[in-house]
């Protein structure tokens, strides 16, 4: 189930030292950088690329996913908010 499942993502993340999660989920890019955004050192993708009509394509759609959440993994999220939105740029200078 992959990231559709995130409770045995994390699980996995402490079996034996590995940082693995089973599998993207879905079928589809979107779940392998979700998992690399949560510090998995790799995601198991051989059914959606295996399955998809351009397997070729897909390889590659993968791999971009898994380096784009690599990437925003080492590169460290904002501070969680615990109250509501704020805006992040200047009100002044705004037309209407």
């Amino acid at each position: 189930m992959g990231v559709a499942a995130p409770v045995s993502c994390v699980l996995a993340l402490g079996v034996g030292g590995v940082r693995g999660c089973g599998g993207a989920g879905g079928g589809a890019g979107s779940g392998a950088p979700i998992a690399m955004e949560r510090g998995c050192a790799g995601v198991l993708m051989n059914t959606a690329i295996a399955k998809a009509h351009d397997p070729v394509r897909m390889a590659r759609a993968m791999k971009l996913a898994v380096e784009s959440g690599r990437e925003a993994f080492l590169a460290g999220r904002m501070p969680r908010k615990l109250y509501s939105a704020s805006p992040s740029s200047p009100a002044a200078g705004l037309i209407g």
